[in-house]
């Protein structure tokens, strides 16, 4: 099911437009005195008398429900469904009409109300698009519809076949050249009439404009199969805001963006270390040249013999270029000793190659770098590391396949001009790596010196903190110097005093962890904002990995971290849960089923977590309040959130494990938190809905899996039993332990995620 939602500012237009076709039926009146029999002329008296209470421009709402071709609801049912969508939608007690039409080869019914109540405010009209899709979501659901798509698609346009046209489906030519030049504005930053008419070719639209006392129309006609082209229709007609003057406001408005120069900037840029890499270039080999080596999306013009006249780019900004546009002297003609060669080549002595040469080598070392998962630090990586491994690497990389495409040279020649320039890179990155990691670790030792020196910590426990903090910021203390915790290469002296150091053989942070606690650290320390330290949500799970640290963390501090944590994993959880919440109601719900609650405090909604060490609560933005707020029955809600939250309790799942699990669950690593739940029991604190869309989606065979390999574990511990035994008998050495798989430990330190850490480029 497809939902479109227009607002009007008067609503006579839109009830002749809806009763007017012939072949119609009103389906049924609600909020009115009668169901059934409502005279059309009250209806309408009524609609009028509320919308002129308010002088908003969206006074009247115009909805339409499309059950895409093979779907089919009875009078009644399509009924109940319009009903459900509005009551959804927060216009359970307005005034509407719904009629369906019949002209079309998909059913579907429109939807006329109003947007201000008897009190004459307007209903609220924020998010109004993200419960739409969520409502929309929920009905496919209950009415057994085809499911609409998860995204829309802005990127490629659908390929569209030669439209038939008829003169009974008027309204499909309509809705046809609605959508293609719809989809065509949402994908290109489009600047003239002359522009959008050529992008409308492709999908056999024809547009013309005409001016009269200087304002601009528009009209859309469409070729057919047998040559000849429907009528054309008006902008306004097709639909409002595809109206002359409506484009000519979009036209203006991406004229004078301010990306503009900045993307025409980067595009001559671009082309121009393209062209010096070769002696010549074919037009036919330009657009894979430009798709590979700078990721553009590029088509050559030709005349009518077929000689290249131009290029256009077609940018991911959403902007289309001609070459003049971007240079002067960067097109096919200004450029003939380049262009008219008639060969591609590159040159095998310019800069530019050697620059390229120089960054395959980097990215090689990089790549083996995060695929090794080596606990070196990646300066010690580079001077161990041989040269064939960095050129196997290499022959794999995407850059290097394309200069090894146009150099056209043998492997000598091409080992020649690699070697030539390995020792200079290594050299080079060798040196830009300690630089960083000797930065780095003074970073660190400043956190140790400074959360000593204001109190970051309880005093009572202020003895033994620095052998909590230490491995928290990947940093070890001895012999008055703090290093690495996996190396010694640098050090940085401090003076900690005698501490006992405590066994911690079983402690272990993931980097990902450690940067993260750094930045809170940071954060802490320097007071400074989630945003400007740029906390992720996993900051959230810093206390279940390092659990004795926070613990003895100082009351102010601890309670500035668990807003900032808290803020940050507000935003995530409300984007993450955005393509199932339909309400209001909804939003509270799915929170209350993670674990967090909201509270009233001075007329400000806040959002509190029972995972806190204290009870702290963080304000919502204004535009969150007004959303929840726009649901009647808000305190309602409130007061019903004790229940969720005492079974959450009850059940012993207020632990930050049960939220990891579900955080795991959310981006799609089943397997990791099966492990969980098999293993640890960890049962995830997720709404129900969620819950049963990722166990759709691959949870379900995740959990089938590792309780099958969980068994084949025991079996195997059984067996290994035997070897031992074995091996003793024999004299031979033991065999190393069984490492299981451990949620905490393995999550998110996956090297090729991590970019806080490695070969700086």
């Amino acid at each position: 099911m497809i939902v479109r939602v227009l607002y009007r500012k008067s609503v006579q237009g839109v009830l002749k437009y809806v009763l007017g076709k012939t072949e119609s039926t009103i389906l049924g009146f609600q909020n009115t005195y009668s169901d059934t029999d409502t005279n059309m002329e009250f209806f309408g008296r009524v609609l009028n008398h509320l919308g002129n209470r308010h002088d908003s421009e969206k006074r009247y709402l115009h909805a339409s429900l499309n059950l895409p071709r093979g779907d089919h609801l009875d009078d009644r049912d399509f009924f109940e469904l319009a009903k459900k969508y509005m009551e959804h939608m927060g216009y359970g007690e307005q005034p509407f009409v719904v009629v369906r039409h019949h002209d079309t080869k998909h059913e579907h019914v429109h939807i006329v109300s109003t947007t201000i109540k008897e009190d004459c405010l307007q209903i609220n009209l924020s998010n109004d698009i993200r419960r739409s899709i969520a409502t929309q979501k929920y009905l496919e659901k209950e009415f057994g519809l085809s499911p609409s798509p998860e995204t829309k698609n802005t990127k490629d346009l659908p390929i569209y076949e030669m439209p038939e046209f008829r003169n009974r489906d008027s309204n499909g030519v309509r809705f046809y050249i609605q959508d293609i030049v719809n989809n065509t504005l949402q994908k290109y930053k489009v600047r003239s009439f002359k522009e959008l008419a050529e992008h409308l070719k492709n999908n056999h639209i024809e547009l013309k404009t005409t001016e009269r006392n200087g304002r601009i129309g528009v009209s859309y006609g469409i070729a057919v199969k047998d040559g000849y082209k429907s009528r054309f229709i008006n902008g306004y007609t097709v639909h409002p805001q595809l109206s002359g003057p409506k484009l000519q406001k979009v036209f203006e408005h991406n004229l004078g963006s301010k990306l503009l120069p900045m993307v025409k900037k980067r595009l001559e840029k671009q082309l121009r270390t393209t062209y010096k890499l070769f002696k010549g270039i074919n037009p036919e080999h330009l657009l894979d040249i430009l798709k590979s080596h700078q990721k553009l999306d590029c088509k050559v013009d030709y005349d009518e013999k077929g000689k290249a006249l131009d290029f256009t780019i077609y940018d991911k900004s959403g902007y289309v270029l001609k070459s003049g546009e971007i240079a002067n002297d960067i097109g096919i003609i200004q450029n003939p000793e380049l262009f008219e060669s008639g060969f591609t080549q590159m040159y095998a002595e310019s800069e530019q190659l050697q620059l390229e040469l120089k960054r395959c080598i980097k990215e090689a070392y990089r790549s083996t770098y995060q695929s090794s998962r080596s606990k070196l630090l990646s300066s010690e990586h580079i001077h161990r590391i041989p040269i064939k491994a960095i050129a196997a690497e290499m022959a794999r990389s995407e850059r290097f396949r394309f200069l090894q495409k146009y150099l056209h040279t043998d492997n000598r020649e091409l080992g020649k001009l690699i070697r030539a320039q390995f020792d200079i890179v290594k050299h080079e990155i060798y040196g830009t790596e300690l630089m960083r990691e000797e930065r780095e670790l003074k970073i660190k030792a400043d956190l140790v010196k400074k959360s000593i020196d204001k109190q970051l910590f309880n005093t009572t426990r202020q003895r033994i903190i620095p052998f909590e903090l230490l491995p928290g910021l990947g940093i070890k203390y001895g012999r008055g110097v703090i290093s690495y915790v996996n190396s010694n290469r640098h050090s940085v002296k401090m003076d900690l005093g005698y501490v006992s150091l405590p066994n911690r053989n079983d402690f272990y942070a993931s980097p990902f962890f450690v940067k993260e606690n750094e930045k809170v650290l940071e954060g802490l320390l320097n007071e400074k904002t989630e945003k400007e330290i740029g906390l992720n949500p996993t900051a959230i799970f810093l206390p279940l990995m390092f659990p004795n640290l926070y613990d003895a963390i100082a009351e102010p501090y601890r309670e500035k971290f668990e807003r900032l944590s808290l803020k940050a994993y507000h935003k995530y959880a409300e984007r993450i849960q955005v393509s199932f919440e339909k309400s209001p109601r909804d939003y509270i719900k799915f929170f209350n089923a993670k674990g967090f609650y909201f509270k009233r405090r001075e007329e400000r909604l806040c959002i509190g977590s029972i995972y806190s060490k204290y009870p702290i609560q963080v304000p919502l933005p204004p535009k969150t309040q007004t959303y929840l707020e726009s649901s009647g029955d808000i305190n309602k809600v409130l007061d019903g959130q004790t229940k969720t939250l005492k079974d959450i309790k009850t059940h012993g799942r207020d632990n930050l494990k049960n939220l990891w699990s579900a955080y795991l669950i959310e981006r799609g690593q089943y397997t990791k938190a099966a492990y969980l739940f098999v293993l640890d029991g960890v049962r995830p604190n997720l709404p129900l809905q969620l819950l049963e869309h990722h166990m759709e989606n691959g949870f379900k065979e995740a959990l089938n899996t590792v309780s099958k390999k969980q068994m084949d574990i025991k079996q195997a511990r059984l067996l290994r039993k035997g070897i031992y035994a074995l091996g003793n008998l024999l004299g031979s050495k033991s065999l190393g332990g069984e490492e299981v798989f451990n949620g905490f430990k393995d999550e998110l330190t996956d090297y090729s995620k991590y970019k806080g850490r490695g070969l700086s480029m």
